[in-house]
């Protein structure tokens, strides 16, 4: 990932909306989720809804497809996963410490 595409993702997540309009699709998975549903889940008006999700579709971190009458929205998860690389391994140089608390969760009282 180029350093320019990293700062338009991360401007894109710097908004609180848009971050949890990110998790929901996330936990949305590959189906995705309509418009509607995802402006709900955040707590935001239609019109403001349509505007964070043009601001994550523009910073690429998710896209759009027409169904019908509805706009379904996915997460790229590639494009998700090249940011998180870029900020371990470009930005942090692949330090321990970091890698670590980007592995698996540790299983407590197991």
């Amino acid at each position: 990932m180029e350093e320019s595409q990293a700062l338009k993702s991360l401007s894109a997540l710097s908004d609180a909306t848009r971050l949890r309009m990110l998790r929901f699709l996330v936990t949305a998975g590959e189906d995705g989720a309509p418009a509607g549903s995802i402006g709900e889940h955040a707590g935001a008006a239609p019109s403001r809804a349509s505007f964070h999700l043009a601001a994550l579709a523009q910073a690429g971190l998710v896209v759009p497809e027409r169904v019908s009458r509805q706009i379904i929205y996915r997460v790229d998860f590639d494009a998700l996963g090249g940011l998180m690389g870029y900020l371990i391994e470009d930005c942090c140089g692949g330090h321990p410490t970091v890698r670590a608390c980007c592995g698996p969760a540790k299983r407590t009282g197991a």
